[in-house]
């Protein structure tokens, strides 16, 4: 076995224990089997190597620990690992084990988890839709969040299958205080406003980030007689309607311009400035920007769930419950404010939820990640169609 010779290769080594015993952990569990391929650090030195049964009690009471944490898919393995560190004559380790935490939607098996990484469906093991530390942490998730939401868990024994939204929950409640506001206008058919009354040259002042925390500081906000607002607000206007410009004032609407094409589509707005107007009567509060050249280029990303049934059982295959589309781009034209930010800064955009910026603010096009706000609606599926759990699709 030590020289990896044919011979060797068929043989394993075993604990003589008993083999009548009724718990087959104890029936002369293999401790050393044969491995010849080449190890990542010590190459071909060795061929044989320990089980993770062997070497776990062996290398938990070498090395100091104390209370070795298992989840209780182990259990049946306890007195195994108890009966080694007694024939080894090592210092006794007590075992605390505990249910795993599994969630809706989600594979925790490392093993099927590779297999979207070998078919190219994600980009790598901290990709935002895998439900490793580096993927949510990576899709906004913060460390503080994660501590809190372990600990109202707790070391429960019973199996549950969690819904992520308290997990989210908590972490909006972390973010929210100290994250930045800023402004983002989807670009689709995005609609040109004249204000009447408005400054006749662009100019900008500090208003800021966050109205509730002065703290988080200011940023530059531009004025000027053109503004861009979103086509789905506009649509919604009527005239002499009478709506909010968020951070400036009232308006009225005096003028819609429509498509010759197609009449649901806005292709201009003529507005009056109302300064004087009471925002607090107002239905309408949306979000504009000043056209000018300060404008940023943004893709605001969001993502579903990377299977569409809710528990995978043992039988099924990860290949058929593969959801169709995961990932979802829309580009954006966002408040230049955003140019200061650095990779993995978390922000709101007012009206639209929180992002962490994905890559480096130097690149031409900066891509937002969405994060979820753990609220019921956004946490569902976006799938036209889902997996019940008894693998039929239902609408």
């Amino acid at each position: 076995m030590t020289k990896g010779t044919a011979f060797g290769l068929s043989c394993c080594l075993r604990a003589k224990i008993d083999m009548s015993n009724p718990n087959k952990a104890l029936r002369d569990p293999v401790i050393y089997r044969c491995n010849i391929l080449p190890h990542h650090r010590t190459g071909n030195k060795w061929k044989v190597y320990p089980t993770y049964d062997f070497a776990c009690p062996v290398v938990d009471a070498v090395e100091g620990v104390t209370h070795a944490l298992r989840t209780n898919e182990y259990r049946d393995r306890n007195s195994q690992y108890d009966w080694i560190l007694k024939a080894l004559d090592l210092r006794k380790v007590h075992i605390w084990d505990f249910s795993r935490m599994n969630f809706v939607y989600t594979l925790l098996s490392k093993r099927k988890l590779q297999w979207f990484v070998n078919q190219g469906i994600v980009s790598g093991w901290d990709d935002p839709r895998f439900p490793t530390v580096r993927g949510i942490v990576r899709r906004g998730m913060t460390v503080e969040a994660l501590n809190q939401y372990i600990l109202t868990q707790g070391a429960s024994q019973n199996d549950v299958l969690l819904e992520w939204d308290k997990l989210w929950a908590i972490n909006r409640k972390v973010i929210d205080p100290v994250a930045p506001r800023h402004t983002s206008i989807i670009k689709q058919d995005i609609v040109k406003a004249n204000i009447l009354g408005g400054p006749e040259n662009a100019y900008s002042k500090e208003v800021t980030k966050h109205k509730k925390n002065p703290d988080v500081g200011n940023k530059q906000t531009w004025f000027s007689s053109n503004i861009w607002v979103e086509q789905e607000d506009a649509k919604t206007f009527e005239i002499e309607e009478e709506i909010t410009l968020m951070d400036w004032g009232n308006a009225i609407i005096k003028v819609i311009h429509k498509s010759d094409t197609n009449p649901s589509i806005v292709t201009g707005l003529e507005l009056q400035l109302h300064l004087e107007g009471d925002f607090k009567k107002t239905k309408k509060k949306i979000t504009w920007l000043a056209d000018t050249k300060s404008i940023s280029e943004v893709v605001l990303i969001d993502y579903d769930y990377l299977i569409n049934k809710k528990k995978l059982e043992e039988g099924d295959e990860v290949e058929n419950f593969v959801t169709e589309k995961t990932e979802f781009l829309t580009d954006a034209l966002a408040d230049s404010n955003v140019k200061e930010l650095k990779k993995g800064d978390i922000i709101q955009f007012e009206r639209r939820g929180y992002h962490i910026l994905d890559n480096d603010p130097s690149e031409p096009v900066l891509r937002f990640i969405r994060i979820p706000d753990g609220k019921a609606s956004n946490m569902a599926s976006k799938a036209s169609e889902k997996v019940n759990d008894d693998g039929k699709k239902v609408c």
